[in-house]
């Protein structure tokens, strides 16, 4: 059994009976996250680029979970020097580990970390493809509408995609449903909105959109609340 928990933003947590793993858990300074980075128990922590909202509490959850970080090659480094744990990898790399399957998919987006007044280049931006106890999860990180998108529904068949809707510098609602017909995932849950006032969107236009054009159930997860496949 599978289970994926919505933490606010962009932070998931994705559990099966042997092995939890977090994506981007920022939580100390989001105002949506129901959790605390001391309360996170886990077994890798995935982080898709290192924007502050994303990068968040991984090295703190790391260190208390002997956690190892799964990341770009030069995020993953960063957080090496810094004491971390760490598994680097790259756009297109893939590899299999112990809870299951893991790639890096493409995300058009930037990557840096603000470290008082210097700004880190952190590498590449990302998504993950994770296959865990037979099920496919796509985690699209931030970022635009791609024509690859199609070719990762092409490739694997996704039981759920979790995609940002909130504009600005992310996709937009219109772009994640053209996203959703590309990738062709039985479910689809929105992320990376209402956090701030310039990503406000409302998630049930997202929902009658996706569901007028596609097949595809869209599961919109209040934060702290479970789905499982």
């Amino acid at each position: 059994m599978v289970t994926i928990t919505f933490h606010g933003h962009a932070c998931f947590k994705i559990s099966s009976s042997k092995f939890s793993l977090i994506i981007d858990p920022w939580l100390k300074n989001n105002p949506l996250a129901d959790i605390r980075p001391e309360q996170v128990k886990v077994d890798y922590i995935l982080i898709t680029h290192g924007h502050g909202d994303h990068f968040g509490d991984a090295l703190e959850i790391a260190k208390a979970n002997d956690a190892t970080i799964i990341a770009p090659y030069e995020l993953a480094t960063y957080c090496q020097s810094k004491g971390a744990k760490v598994h680097p990898m790259h756009i297109g790399g893939d590899y299999t580990f112990d809870f299951g399957w893991l790639q890096l998919t493409p995300a058009m987006h930037g990557s840096a970390y603000i470290e008082g007044d210097n700004i880190i280049y952190m590498g590449n931006p990302c998504g993950f493809l994770i296959e865990i106890e037979g099920k496919t999860v796509y985690h699209a990180g931030d970022t635009g509408l791609f024509g690859d998108m199609k070719l990762i529904g092409e490739k694997v068949r996704l039981d759920v995609a979790m995609l940002p809707i909130g504009g600005n510098f992310v996709m937009g609602i219109d772009d994640a449903v053209k996203a959703v017909e590309f990738l062709k995932p039985k479910a689809v849950i929105p992320m990376h909105y209402n956090t701030f006032d310039i990503i406000k969107k409302d998630p049930s236009e997202f929902k009658k959109k996706v569901e007028e054009k596609t097949g595809t159930n869209v599961v919109i997860l209040h934060t702290g609340e479970t789905i499982t496949l």
